[in-house]
């Protein structure tokens, strides 16, 4: 089980390898749903401005066809010809393919947000490979969008013969009409048969969607040793951090025992707890506690006070409430005021009897 479960790919990828993969524009994204979208949207787009476009075009193909009888066609003029056309025409499909390429943008920054990667364009050797590309001509995505595809082939060819079938009647009495009529006809027609053919491309691309961010997600999974591994790299080896906490533990204890001697008093529970504590009524709100420790540390403390001579007083409770409940730097509780006053007066009498000045 250590092994093959530590190689088994079953842990979410983490937000560092996501980062990674979008920079490489690998990212969860539907081309379905762009493509039904756009297609829909385009539809909406031609029948609304139809009059304009069906208008100019046909003022287009009027000024050609009046120019025609007049102007000589030469080979040099043919570019001249083919130039005004294309302008005569981005003219009027100008603002339509504007539109779509904006829907298209918005689709795609729905789906992956803004991001521009320039490895997604970089050449892919791999894709040559002829074994792998069979292999991808039967993976579970390959079957998904075949099955996808015939599935929307069947449901197009269903809504068209029905939505047709129900139109016929339509049809045929709009043939003795002008032709204006009968276009209309068609036309309404056509979008009518596009936007049920699109609703139900845009439920299939809804779960297009959902399928490729599952299929992202379990592409990107990562094996706990993998997990690891990076944990290593962005954070640095276990063996390190440990390191780093101790030397961090051995300079604090270094500075906290420099304070010692500043102290007034260390109380001891008397072997295996040692606080020192320091107070200057002029100019601290409470005693502070300046160093504490247990055992091997609360000796050095107790050596240390001895060397600068400063008192040492048993007293249990205190001690074990002073180190459990305030860390070093900080002011006593006031719960403990009084038990410390205590102690510090009785240190207070000791100094003042034996005609030691405090500094």
């Amino acid at each position: 089980m250590s092994e093959n479960s530590a190689q088994e790919k079953t842990e979410q990828a983490t937000p560092q390898k996501l980062r990674k993969a979008r920079e490489k524009g690998q990212v969860a994204k539907s081309a379905e749903l762009n493509s039904v979208i756009i297609v829909g949207f385009g539809f909406v787009t031609i029948y609304l401005l139809s009059p304009i476009i069906f208008g100019n075009l046909g003022a287009m193909m009027s000024q050609t066809l009046r120019e025609a009888a007049k102007t000589e066609v030469s080979v040099a003029l043919i570019p001249e010809i083919f130039k005004g056309s294309m302008i005569s025409f981005g003219l009027v499909m100008g603002p339509i393919l504007l539109c779509l390429a904006i829907i298209a943008y918005l689709v795609n920054a729905v789906q992956v947000g803004v991001m521009f990667s320039t490895k997604a364009l970089e050449p892919k050797w791999d894709k040559f490979n002829l074994v792998k590309g069979i292999k991808n001509l039967v993976s579970k995505k390959a079957i998904v969008n075949l099955i996808r595809d015939i599935f929307k082939a069947a449901l197009i060819g269903i809504i068209a013969y029905f939505t047709i079938s129900g139109w016929l009647p339509d049809i045929m009495e709009a043939a003795d009409k002008t032709v204006g009529q009968y276009t209309a006809v068609l036309g309404k027609l056509a979008l009518l048969l596009a936007i049920k053919i699109c609703v139900v491309l845009l439920a299939l691309a809804m779960f297009d969607f959902a399928f490729q961010r599952y299929d992202h997600a379990d592409k990107l999974k990562m094996s706990k040793q993998e997990i690891k591994e990076e944990s290593k790299d962005t954070d640095g080896s276990p063996e390190l951090k440990s390191r780093i906490r101790q030397v961090q533990r051995e300079m604090a204890q270094g500075r906290m025992m420099s304070e010692i001697p500043d102290a007034d008093v260390v109380v001891t529970n008397p072997t295996h707890i040692a606080v020192a504590l320091k107070y200057n009524p002029d100019e601290m709100a409470a005693p502070m506690i300046v160093a504490k420790g247990e055992r091997l540390i609360a000796q050095k403390i107790k050596e240390i006070a001895r060397t600068y001579n400063i008192p040492v007083v048993e007293n249990k409770p205190l001690a074990r409430s002073l180190f459990k409940l305030v860390d070093v730097g900080d002011y006593i509780p006031a719960t403990l005021y009084k038990a410390a006053a205590e102690v510090l007066a009785y240190i207070y009498r000791v100094k003042d009897n034996s005609g030691v000045t405090r500094g």
